[in-house]
């Protein structure tokens, strides 16, 4: 049984804003470019690039997104994030 923060599919929007469908059938929309305004570490420092932002997909493994260069999102933090915007 998966968790009911895992994610299933993912949507580039634009920009850097992404549509979540998550295990627990939750549908949601968030908008991270204040988590890549600021200060970040090397792995996320590409992911200002809107473009490559935009390569986004899906590691089934661990259930949450992830981007070419291996860096990834706590899938429970976007999970509480897109809550809070439905």
């Amino acid at each position: 049984m998966s968790a009911p923060y895992e994610i299933r599919a993912v949507e580039y929007l634009g920009g850097h804003r992404l549509r979540l469908t998550f295990a627990d059938g939750l549908v949601g929309d968030v908008d991270l470019a204040e988590r890549f305004a600021g200060r970040v570490g090397p792995m996320f420092e590409s992911l200002r690039d809107a473009d490559y932002f935009a390569r986004v997909s899906i590691d089934e493994e661990l259930g949450t997104i992830v981007w070419p260069n291996g860096a990834d999102l706590a899938p429970d933090v976007l999970h509480d994030q897109a809550m809070s915007l439905t």
